[in-house]
């Protein structure tokens, strides 16, 4: 097992799993306020990258990538919530309906995670687009019923938002399934297999959903990532939450209450959760870094400056 690296060490350590960094001082006002940020060796954590997230009520993370791996470890903060390092790691490929592991490539594309009552997980992939259902995360794979249209989207712009909300409705946002003519509408279904109910997300100009994750009012918040090469911004995002959603919506349409770009530290974030620790509900973020040597595997913390429900 690998040490914890926390904030009170003098330098990187020889296969640490991840290195804290300060947040720059005199940020604009956010209703979700950054408490801490650290950078993941993914190698030692033992996978290539991480796209969905959770983080349990017990601190331990446990994270898909878009190699066809699982990985878990537990979260370690400072009493305020910062991130400080990652503990006791595990990790394996995830598995197909016959217990085999899945190769890297078009039908290892894990995307989003989100965890059911039960313990179980839900699993997004994209390019093979589909979600499947883990009793255990290392176990085998069941399908999960077909999301109506989701053959229509795009090989590389599948489901990246999924969650479970609080009365056991799904939640499920396509990336890159637009609707019509207006850039700023995706295709959502919300609902459970068999029963679904095909919506509208609306996102920030520029902006794609990557990500999302329930909140305990009954409604939730959608990470949204941008990226340009052209003015030298590279990844940006944004946090939007969204109020108790109704039984039936036609538009989701919600909040922006965090704004992820410099000199904020940034990249290409790709998966959201929202836990309790000490009695606060904390928000947890990480990016993708794509295997590319100019990105990273980040975790950020943030907080709601107002008590959230």
């Amino acid at each position: 097992m690998a040490a914890l690296l926390g904030a009170g060490a003098c330098g990187p350590m020889p296969h640490a799993l991840a290195r804290t960094e300060a947040i720059p001082e005199g940020l604009p006002p956010m209703a979700l306020r950054p408490l801490g940020v650290m950078a993941i060796d993914t190698q030692a954590l033992g996978t290539d990258s991480l796209s969905g997230l959770n983080v349990g009520p017990d601190g331990v993370l446990t994270a898909v990538g878009d190699r066809g791996r699982w990985a878990r470890a537990r979260l370690v903060l400072s009493p305020e919530g910062a991130p400080l390092g990652l503990e006791a790691p595990e990790a394996g490929p995830l598995r197909d309906t016959a217990g085999r592991a899945i190769p890297r490539g078009f039908i290892g594309d894990a995307e989003s995670l989100a965890a059911l009552p039960d313990g179980s997980w839900l699993v997004g992939f994209e390019r093979n687009h589909r979600i499947w259902r883990y009793r255990r995360i290392d176990g085998a794979a069941e399908p999960a019923g077909r999301l109506p249209g989701l053959e229509r989207a795009p090989s590389n712009a599948g489901i990246e938002a999924l969650g479970v909300l609080p009365d056991g409705r799904w939640l499920a946002i396509a990336e890159g399934l637009r609707i019509g003519m207006d850039p700023t509408l995706r295709t959502t279904w919300l609902g459970r297999p068999g029963r679904w109910r095909t919506l509208n997300y609306r996102t920030g100009a520029g902006y794609d959903p990557s990500d999302l994750c329930p909140l305990p009012d009954g409604g939730a918040l959608v990470l949204e990532r941008s990226f340009s090469a052209w003015d030298g911004r590279w990844f940006r995002g944004r946090i939007v939450r969204l109020p108790p959603i109704p039984a039936a919506p036609a538009l989701l349409e919600g909040q922006e209450v965090a704004r992820l770009e410099p000199p904020l530290q940034t990249d290409n974030w790709e998966g959201i959760s929202a836990f309790r620790h000490g009695g606060r509900l904390l928000v947890a973020l990480v990016s993708d870094d794509n295997d590319f040597f100019l990105q990273r595997s980040l975790l950020m913390t943030l907080a709601f400056d107002q008590p959230a429900a």
